[in-house]
């Protein structure tokens, strides 16, 4: 049975041979360009499978691969012809699914048999880095995300992610509730929210429709669900979808009410905290501690297949790309169950559902 990915499950691979021909990684800036001057020498790369982990080192000219039973010496050159050969395949492929046959045997050369890591841990790939500033040779995990297919969400959307609202200022009949929540255009929910203001209503954040998912914004920053909220609101009910423009349009908004005397960045830096713990493993349906995983950053494949390295290790350059580099988007309000206006002991309320996904 031959291997068979799709562009987002080969670009693993691809990284793998890209960073290892490279012997080096380069951190990345907001705008996905190459940061000349933080450069990382890399000592050795961990990959785990499901038949063990491999660990590629180097001697010279030559790669060493181990995997817990010979060693197998393969020149950096052949890797680097690897890599440029698959980023080729991979700009010409146009299926959702295909085989490479011959990345295949490359791989299988080294008893490689798998495209993705081993699903049980938490990183794509592992990095022994130099550390020139320090001395020291650190371990770095990361999670792999790239251009070369469809963009990756960063927070997937479920009923977990669903933030409540009040309808306030309307009393509406059953008549007028279905009339609403029939509206069937591309853009319904937004023209279900300007129907309701038509009619003299408006939304009010009341609460997240899990206390588990609420309970952890509150964890990162007691401010987050209004923030959040807002920003919602504002992309639900405007042109405005990037995380940037949202986040500058809140703060000339000022909804809790800051004192901006001093022009302190409190959404941008409350936006950045939150971005920055869903990397690093946050998720809506699970208790967060604040206990970073051991994936501590990204590595990002250029359309141009260069890679680039976003790491917690750098803080002040992942949160900066993770800020610059996503949206909001609206998610699935059928399976999602959003976007319309129900009735609860009386009172009228409208769900709207938060997603973000990189540009």
């Amino acid at each position: 049975m031959m291997i068979t990915g799709n562009k987002g499950e080969w670009s693993e691979v691809y990284t793998l041979l890209k960073v290892i021909s490279d012997k080096q990684l380069f951190g990345g800036d907001s705008n996905l360009k190459k940061i000349e001057t933080l450069i990382f020498p890399i000592i050795k790369v961990l990959r785990d499978e499901t038949n063990g982990t491999f660990e590629f080192s180097y001697e010279d000219d030559l790669v060493i691969v181990k995997n817990g039973k010979e060693e197998i010496r393969i020149s950096v050159l052949e890797f680097q012809n690897q890599a440029h050969f698959l980023l080729n395949k991979l700009k010409e492929k146009t299926k959702s699914t295909f085989s490479i046959p011959e990345i295949e045997n490359f791989i299988n050369s080294f008893d490689s048999h798998s495209l993705k890591a081993k699903s049980s841990v938490k990183s794509d790939i592992r990095i022994v880095i130099h550390d020139q500033r320090t001395g020291t040779n650190p371990e770095l995990g990361f999670s792999i995300k790239s251009q070369l297919g469809g963009a990756s969400t960063l927070l997937n959307a479920g009923k977990t992610t669903n933030f409540i609202f009040n309808i306030n200022n309307l009393n509406l009949t059953q008549k007028q509730i279905i009339e609403i929540n029939e509206i069937e255009t591309r853009s319904k929910i937004k023209d279900r929210i300007e129907k309701l203001c038509q009619l003299g209503g408006s939304l009010e954040f009341k609460k997240t429709e899990s206390s588990i998912f609420g309970n952890n914004l509150v964890l990162i920053d007691s401010a987050l669900p209004k923030i959040l909220a807002e920003s919602l609101h504002l992309f639900f009910t405007s042109t405005f979808s990037t995380i940037v423009e949202l986040t500058n349009q809140i703060s000339t908004k000022n909804p809790l009410d800051y004192n901006l005397e001093t022009n302190h960045p409190f959404y941008s830096y409350k936006i950045k905290r939150f971005l920055t713990d869903v990397a690093l493993g946050m998720m809506p349906s699970k208790v967060w501690t604040g206990e970073l995983d051991a994936t501590g950053g990204y590595l990002v494949v250029k359309e141009n297949g260069e890679v680039l390295c976003y790491h917690i290790y750098n803080r002040n350059e992942f949160e900066d790309y993770l800020f610059t580099n996503t949206k909001l988007e609206t998610a699935s309000s059928t399976r999602h169950e959003f976007g319309k206006i129900y009735e609860d002991n009386g009172k009228l309320y409208f769900k709207l559902n938060l997603q973000i996904r990189f540009k």
